[in-house]
């Protein structure tokens, strides 16, 4: 039997794999036509290897130690790639160089020349050769003839064993490796062994050429004859057919007129009736679109659109007129000129990078206003109509500035103010859009992958270029007039007989700019600095840990730290292969790039070679000879330190831009031609059009420098104790084993070593996240608590801030128009002598704007109108919260202020501010008199007495009040009897008061007795009056006497009098009448009884407190007066008929029954009893009045105000829930929507019933009240009516301030259609419409709704039955008489929706808006009348510049409502809570690096319309569409604000499955933008700490739990090997199961949820965060958290290697049922469930085989994460 060892199988098994691999190289080299470019770098890359090993060699192996032939076998490989690079940067030049070393190789291995110059010499002349044939002649032969010779060599070296070393030698000319054994010796050959290789070489050779012949078919493309022919070659298109321009159907056979419109239709202004402020320039702009449109031929409606958009602009730019807004000297000469300026700073960027003057029209004498005006009237009208009809081209900013730039230059060349010609509506869209739309078409609709199709950016940025001045911008074949003025030599005009091609053209022959590549090494080229940076710093802390353990020198401590420059140039040496392999091979490359990339390869790579060999000999064991110099290792070292220098200048200068940024700027934007030049060759992003501002002040710079030094420091410290110093021992113990133990193998000890240190250095990556998240906890509550958020937290905070709110609310939130905001705090004591109009309305907000002014008008001091103002406001707020049924009829009494007729004062604090402060005033009274009177005499007087009080507002004011509101209703219900008496007793008390000798005459400290029956005779006259039926006539025989007194004296702040607005009539006595004859009637009446039993009581205590009976007449006529008033026969207390007269009277007065309500929660009640009990009142309520004191600007006058207007998309989510939708079960075990609803939202439900006055709940359906209960409903869920509900909020907001500033009604609403206007984007509107769609009817309604409203969509007019269709987008409103109107109708080049479909939509619609500023709000989301008041204040924070660049995105901040569904929901609103408040208030303040995430963000419109809109929309790449605005912003020059003063509500998912589908879908999104354009230009132009911001803030979390997966994966994995192959021991010596670092990685894990509880913390209080975050644990919320950082990873992942990224609609309704367990294994499957089962069985394994103890300790937190998939 034969025994089979190892080595006879290897012996077996080796020339087999070097057969197959020399097979293998025959079939790859053979291949070469299909592919040159490829083959040409392949080729060179073969070549630079062998080369690079043949020279280096010799250089290496007298070193001695292993390391340097690894070292050697390193730069090998990058040769090798650096060959490639250059092979396919350069493929008409290398596959010639390539063949002639190739031949004289060849010639040298046959001829066995050994002569050290015959290569040299022979290889560069040959190679020379081969570069010229190659440049001059057939490419594809000279690449096809070396791909044969190298293939043929690198197979033959693979088939005869010693032909590499061979051949080295033969390059060298000397021979450095011994003779090896052929296999020729065994057999009998009469020619030598070196002609064999060369005969070996070339039958290989052969066969690779026979095997491309047979392979490629095309014999004639490999014609040797081709060589020696010259001249012209017909270049080839990169795609067939692509390169052909796309033939133009005739566009009037498709066209079709628009709809025509009512003529009396229009949308915010009539134009035969407009405002001044429009008709100013209505004539400019009106005879400028007349001949625009009829020159270029425009549409009809576009044109008037435009027409309205322009002239609301231009009224809104007077501002800059005002010498409050902007002094003179900064003043623009028109609003026309300052609105010019704006849009068109990117065009005159354009200009200049374009090199071209641009153009604009000519000063127009036609028009009746001054030349320069005017001119710039017709440059404006032009680029609106332009952008107006441009549809998708509106993604292209660049191509809608050389549409203008052609455009204008044409017109004014043909004088186009005369009126040369006339051209149909619709003609610029048929020739001029169409055509590069259906371009676009075409390849956005490709099912193809990113690198095979263009997107919106790659057909822009050929607008980049100079090229596309040398197209004309019309596609029709007329006479258009050619620009060839400045073009230069570069671009040559037309010959004659040739035509101008048309921009279409140059678009379908256009390449892609940038190839998102699915691969990592896309997102690792983006984010290089972080991983160059993670890497050199985890090598430095290695060698720390190292010299600390084996107590190296200072010296050989640096000497081994010093390696970092070597890690450095080969860092960067992989990022610029990177770089061409990133453009590989669809880039066009300019000459520049080139040769920017061949020097920075060839200089790095040279370097490299040099700074490895001097580091080898450093430290080589002997002694050597090297380069001809004999040296110690301390030469070596510093020639290694200079040439290392020199690599790392680079470095060192951009070091400085980190810290000064915008010394980056200034060199990018630099006109000087040697930077640019240099610029262009070292830094390939200065090339382009973007991205050359992007910058922050160096204060700011300091700041967010500062918080990554700080965190990095404290980063490096912990990697180094916890994670680097614990892995020495263990690596000098293998390291150790290997040098003293026999028989070890190096590649063993290498492979173990990794595998230990790899786990260590992901956490070491990972944790920076961890770290981020406490310095952002911490950052965040800086900022938080120095912008006064949290300050008010309670209703109790609101209660001890109410005082000051009316000066804050009135000093920031009202102009100057709204009064004098000069003053100090506001008193109630202090009242107008004028006296008050009977008529008014109780309501601030009646029906006759009017009404509030007069009244303003009638108080004259400042104090008060501040507070009538605010309780405007605060009273509409509160109504508010009763019209969405927050709070009942109660609650709502509460929480509003109170005003009454002709009272004295001008209103009353609300009930929840003043209840149990009467007791409060009590105690004090009643406190110890050591605390008030003199020590010495013990005597004191009222002011000492009554100091608390009078000190405080609350107190004074309550104590007013009770005083004013119960002489009322003493006087009210002791009727006229009375009226002297109670008159007289009341003005005695208050006179008392006011002199200072209240407490000398009265027992103040006793007085809680008189309160006591007060309170008693209020309770029961609340619950008597209600309930009481009054008798059909007076019960009393005596003339009733009435008296309707509006009010009486005022207690005036307990020291001064103040003049009440009117009196209590004076009424004489009247005589006693006769005495009845007849028998009296008995009347039996409970509640007279009681009440004159307790006010008896009330009045006989009260007479008790009078002192100094004997000495003072006023005291003794007070207490005559009560007792004459307790003993009249024919009074209160004693005729029955008059007393239950007196009640029915009061009874009746609804002011009396309210003032009996406001006095009963005054004096009856506690303060909880009368706080809301809705916490979302409480939260909305608390958060309104701390915003008060926070830092907000100032707001102008509504005539100054910035404009704005809302942009909500839509599709076909709920509009309003029906009855079937709120009825619908949709199992056995469901429940009905409406009944989640009434459950879950109870209070709110019963506040419904409350309203609307049901009693039975089966009439909800009825037909009074349906409506109402779909809307009550609809408002409770995520549907379009919530949306609307509270962004038309803005309008009820706008006109209330117009009302407090006095404007008129017809200013009022010309300012708010100039101001303000809401479109909801409602793409598939038209098909509901004519499909009869309950959802159509429910817009339709919202429209009548909310006249302001408007709606626009898309709609498809079908032309013939191939299904050819017109697009068309149209806006709607409701003409207020019942009907839908359109308005405007512009037709489209074809569907507009052929990218992402939000994004277009929105593009789609932009044209409608009005105003400066657009905000995007989505389906998800709503307003609060409370927050729409803030709005104008937010707006003028794009006036403020805090930086050096603008304001073009100002981020607000979002609650989330639907965190109470469920405990899912709960999770989701708590993390969505930390990101949108916390997280984004750190990257904006400190770190300056805040991006658009979303709405309800505010865009500078016109800053975004002239630079690509506000979201971008390529298919796939452009998923997460809000944060490329984001991105673009920055890019160009936009800087983002943050501000957290206003919030707006925002629901999220809340079942497991839409969860799920949501995480998704951002992690889909975070793996396209890591391939996209944005984000490595964004990456690479940012300073290196805002790019640690963006990275740790942003993109870098899905990273994160990337590398988070992996990180369970490897160690998994790691000691389930270490344990089966028993390698978790080194010898004998048994490694310490690190089970405390699980334990301490598993802890930074928790250390995750600390910037939710700072959130929390700064918003609630600590002791509520701590619970929420208790209850958050204790309900699995881990679990949760843990499972969905799988959910991120996987598709993540997925979506970076094989794509698969799309919108995942998750519905966002209500989960009312359960859901089947074979659809959720569907859902979780694959991502999850498969992967808890590996690890747990990875785990189970290591547990069976392991000896290392601590097996829970080292594996509990990899168990938790198993459960977490799993569960």
């Amino acid at each position: 039997m034969v025994e089979i060892t190892v080595e006879s199988a290897f012996g077996v098994v080796y020339p087999l794999l070097r057969l197959a691999a020399a097979c293998v190289v025959i079939w790859y080299a053979s291949g070469c036509s299909s592919e040159p470019r490829m083959y040409s770098g392949v080729a060179t890359g073969v070549v630079s290897g062998f080369l690079t090993f043949a020279y280096l060699q010799p250089l290496f192996i007298p070193v001695g130690i292993e390391v340097a032939i690894i070292a050697l076998y390193v730069l090998c490989i990058s040769a090798s790639f650096v060959g490639i690079s250059l092979g396919v940067l350069l493929p008409l030049i290398f596959p010639g160089v390539c063949l002639g070393v190739a031949v004289a190789l060849l010639v040298g291995c046959t001829a066995a020349i050994t002569n050290s110059l015959y290569f040299p010499i022979t290889s560069t002349a040959l190679g020379l050769l081969g570069m010229i044939l190659s440049s001059r002649c057939s490419q594809s032969v000279v690449t096809a003839l070396a791909s044969c010779i190298i293939g043929g060599g690198v197979a033959a070296g693979f088939l005869v064993k010693g032909l590499f070393a061979y051949m080295s030698d033969v390059t060298r000319g000397f021979q450095v490796h011994p003779p090896q054994s052929s296999g020729f010796e065994d057999y009998n050959f009469s020619i030598s062994t070196e002609i064999m290789f060369g005969l070996v070489w070339i039958i290989s050779s052969v066969l690779v050429a026979s095997l491309l012949v047979y392979r490629d078919g095309n014999f004639r493309s490999l014609n040797l004859l081709a060589l020696f022919r010259f001249g012209y070659m017909s270049v080839p298109t990169t795609d067939s057919g692509a390169g052909q321009a796309p033939k133009q159907k005739s566009p009037t056979s498709n066209r079709r007129d628009a709809v025509s419109l009512s003529p009396d239709a229009y949308n915010m202004f009539d134009p035969a009736d407009l405002p001044p402020r429009l008709a100013e320039y209505a004539n400019m702009v009106y005879s400028a679109c007349e001949d625009l449109g009829n020159f270029f031929g425009f549409q009809d409606s576009s044109v008037r659109n435009q027409a309205e958009h322009l002239l609301i602009l231009l009224s809104n730019n007077r501002r800059y007129m005002s010498s409050h807004i902007l002094p003179p000297s900064l003043q623009p000469p028109s609003p026309i000129h300052a609105l010019h300026a704006k849009v068109f700073s990117n065009y005159m960027k354009w200009c200049r990078a374009m090199s071209v003057m641009p153009n604009f029209s000519k000063m127009n004498t036609s028009m009746s206003a001054p030349p320069a005006v005017a001119s710039r009237v017709v440059d404006l009208v032009l680029w609106f109509c332009v952008w107006g009809e441009g549809s998708n081209l509106r993604h292209m900013p660049e191509c809608l500035w050389f549409l203008y730039h052609k455009m204008m230059e044409e017109y004014t060349q043909s004088e186009g103010f005369s009126q040369t010609r006339s051209l149909y509506a619709g003609h610029f869209l048929d020739y001029v859009v169409t055509p590069v739309y259906e371009i676009l078409f075409k390849n956005m609709k490709s099912n193809a992958d990113h690198v095979e199709k263009r997107n919106y950016d790659d057909f822009n940025e050929f607008f980049w270029s100079r090229n596309c001045l040398k197209y004309k911008y019309c596609s029709e074949n007329g006479d258009e007039g050619v620009d060839l003025e400045g073009l230069g030599s570069n671009i040559s005009g037309p010959l004659p007989g040739e035509s101008v091609p048309s921009i279409a053209e140059g678009l379908s022959n256009a390449p892609k700019t940038f190839l998102e590549k699915r691969s990592w090494l896309r997102s690792v080229m983006a984010l290089s600095r972080i991983i160059e940076w993670h890497i050199v710093t985890f090598y430095l802390l290695s060698v720390t840990a190292f010299s600390r353990e084996l107590n190296w020198g200072w010296v050989k401590s640096i000497q081994y730290a010093s390696a970092a420059f070597w890690i450095f140039n080969a860092l960067h040496l992989c990022w610029n292969l990177l770089e061409v392999w990133a453009v590989y091979p669809g880039v066009h490359l300019t000459a520049a790039s080139v040769c920017g990339s061949i020097f920075t390869l060839m200089s790095r790579f040279l370097v490299l070679v040099y700074q490895t060999l001097y580091f080898m000999w450093a430290f080589s064991p002997q002694k050597g000879f090297y380069m001809g110099l004999e040296a110690d290792k301390i030469f070596w070292w510093w020639q290694y330190v200079w040439i290392s220098l020199l690599c790392m200048v680079p470095y060192f200068i951009e070091g400085i831009f980190q810290v000064w940024p915008a010394l980056s700027t200034k060199l990018y934007t630099s006109q000087n031609d040697y930077v640019q030049s240099f610029l262009n060759i070292l830094y390939p992003l200065s090339r382009l059009y973007v991205g050359k501002e992007v910058h922050e002040s160096f204060g700011h710079a300091v700041v967010y420098i500062l918080f990554w030094w700080t965190m990095i420091a404290w980063k490096l410290f912990f990697s180094y104790i916890f994670e680097v110093f614990s892995m020495v021992l263990p690596s000098i113990q293998l390291t150790d084993d290997y040098f003293n133990y026999p028989n070890q193998s190096l590649t063993k000890m290498m492979l173990l070593l990794t595998l230990r240190w790899f786990p260590q250095f992901l956490v070491y990556v990972i944790d920076m996240s961890i770290w981020y998240a406490v310095w952002q906890a911490f950052a965040g509550t800086a900022v938080g608590f120095s912008d006064r958020l949290g300050d008010v937290r309670s209703i109790e905070d609101i209660r001890a801030n109410f005082g000051r709110a009316p000066e804050s609310f009135c000093k920031k939130m009202l102009s100057p128009d709204a009064g004098s905001r000069r003053g100090s705090s506001a008193s109630f004591m202090t009242t107008s002598n004028q006296n008050m109009s009977q008529g008014e309305n109780s309501s601030l907000l009646g029906s006759d704007p009017h009404k509030l002014q007069s009244y303003v008008n009638r108080i004259l001091d400042v104090r008060i109108q501040k507070w009538v103002m605010f309780s405007a406001a605060w009273n509409e707020i509160i109504d508010h919260f009763r019209d969405e049924d927050l709070v009942s009829n109660a609650e709502r009494d509460n929480l509003r202020f109170s005003r009454f007729e002709g009272f004295n004062q001008a209103i009353y604090l609300p009930v929840f501010q003043t209840a149990g402060v009467i007791e409060n005033i009590l105690s004090e009274l009643e406190r110890p008199c050591d605390e008030y009177k003199d020590s010495r005499t013990g005597n004191f007087s009222d002011e000492e007495y009554f100091k608390p009080i009078s000190e405080n507002v609350t107190m004074l004011t309550a104590a007013s009040e009770v005083y004013e509101l119960g002489s009322y209703l003493f006087a009210q219900m002791l009727g006229p009897v009375h009226a002297a008496d109670i008159n007289v007793i009341m003005s005695t008390l208050l006179d008392w008061a006011e002199n200072g000798t209240l407490s000398g005459r009265v027992r103040c400290e006793n007085i809680r007795g008189v309160f006591t029956h007060f309170v008693a005779l209020v309770q029961i006259m609340s619950k008597g009056l209600g309930k009481r039926v009054p008798a059909s006539k007076p019960r009393s025989k005596k003339k009733a006497v009435t008296s309707e007194s509006g009010g009486t004296k005022a207690l005036g702040g307990m020291g001064r009098r103040a003049l009440s607005v009117t009196s209590l009539a004076s009424m004489e006595n009247e005589s006693k009448p006769e005495k009845e004859h007849e028998s009296p009637k008995i009347i039996v009446d409970a509640l007279r009884d009681q009440v004159r039993d307790k006010f008896r009581n009330l009045a006989h205590t009260m007479k008790g407190l009078i002192t100094n009976l004997n000495s003072d007449a006023r005291s003794r006529d007070v207490v005559d007066r009560i007792t004459f008033l307790l003993s009249m026969e024919n009074g209160f207390l004693w005729d029955d008929a008059y007393a239950s007269d007196q009640l029915d009277e009061i009874s009746r007065n609804i002011t009396y029954k309210a003032v009996l309500k406001k006095t009963y929660g005054l004096v009856a009640c506690h303060p909880d009893e009368v706080e809301p009990k809705s916490a979302e009142v409480r939260r909305r309520l608390t958060f309104f009045t701390n915003t008060l004191f926070m830092d907000m600007p100032d707001a102008p006058s509504i005539h100054d105000m910035f404009s704005w207007n809302v942009l909500t998309p839509y599709y076909s989510e709920p509009v309003t829930y029906g009855k079937d939708d709120l009825e619908k079960r949709t199992d056995a075990l469901g429940v009905t929507t409406l009944l989640y609803l009434q459950t879950l939202y109870r209070s709110d439900w019963n506040n419904f019933l409350e309203r609307l006055g049901i009693q039975d709940d089966e009439k909800i359906w009825s037909k009074k009240y349906m409506n109402e209960t779909r809307r009550w409903a609809s408002n409770r869920a995520q549907t379009l009516t919530r949306t609307v509900n509270g962004m038309m909020y803005y309008e009820k907001a706008l006109r209330l301030l117009a009302n407090l500033e006095r404007l008129d009604p017809d200013t009022t609403n010309d300012l708010l259609n100039e101001k303000f206007g809401y479109i909801v984007t409602c793409q598939i509107y038209g098909n509901m419409k004519r499909n009869q769609e309950r959802k159509a009817d429910d817009i339709d309604y919202l429209m009548h709704r909310y006249p302001h409203l408007r709606i626009s969509y898309i709609d498809t007019i079908r032309l013939n039955r191939s299904g050819s269709v017109l697009c068309y987008s149209v806006l709607v409103k409701s003409d207020g008489k019942g009907n839908i109107q359109e308005v405007y109708r512009v037709r489209l080049p074809g569907n507009p929706i052929i990218g992402e479909g939000k994004p277009e939509n929105q593009n789609h619609a932009m044209i409608f808006t009005r105003g400066e500023f657009v905000q995007t709000i989505d389906m998800n989301q709503e307003g609060y009348f409370e927050e729409a008041l803030k709005m104008r204040n937010c707006l003028q924070e794009f006036a403020k510049r805090e930086g050096p660049l603008p304001t073009t995105i100002l981020g607000l901040r979002e609650h989330i409502f639907t965190g109470s569904v469920s405990s899912l929901a709960n999770y989701m609103a708590l993390q969505e809570l930390s990101f949108v408040t916390l997280g984004q208030r750190v990257l904006t303040r400190p770190l300056h690096v805040r991006l658009h995430y979303g709405h309800p963000d505010v865009f500078d419109k016109l800053f975004f319309i002239t630079r690509g809109g506000i979201s971008k929309s390529s298919k796939g790449i452009n998923l997460s569409e809000d944060i490329f605005a984001g991105y673009n912003n920055v890019i160009r020059g936009g800087a983002v604000g943050f501000k957290e003063y206003l919030q707006v509500g925002k629901g999220r998912d809340v079942g497991m499955s839409q969860i799920y589908k949501f995480e998704a879908k951002l992690s889909q999104g975070a793996g396209e933008q890591s391939l996209s354009r944005d984000v490595y230009r964004m990456c690479n132009r940012l300073d290196f700490y805002r790019l640690l911001s963006f990275y740790y803030g942003g993109i870098g979390h899905y990273f994160s739990n990337v590398l988070t997966v992996l990180t369970v994966y490897v160690v998994v994995y790691l000691m389930a090997v270490l344990a089966i192959y028993d390698l978790e021991r080194i010898g004998d010596r048994l490694i310490t199961p690190m089970g405390t670092i699980q334990m301490l990685l598993g802890g930074l894990g928790l250390l995750n949820t600390i910037p939710l509880f700072a959130t929390l913390g700064v918003e609630r209080g600590w002791w509520p965060a701590i619970r929420e975050i208790v209850q958050v644990f204790a309900s699995g919320g881990p679990l949760h958290f843990m499972f969905h950082i799988q959910t991120k990873a996987t598709y993540m992942a997925q979506t970076i290697l094989v794509g698969g990224a799309k919108y995942r609609p998750t519905g966002r309704g209500f989960v009312t049922q359960h859901t089947a367990f074979d659809e959720q294994y569907r859902f979780f499957a694959s991502s999850h469930l498969y992967l808890g089962v590996e690890l747990a069985a990875g785990l189970v394994l290591m547990g069976v085989f392991t000896d290392a103890g601590q097996y829970f300790g080292r594996t509990w937190s990899l168990w938790l994460s198993s459960f977490s998939f799993l569960s």
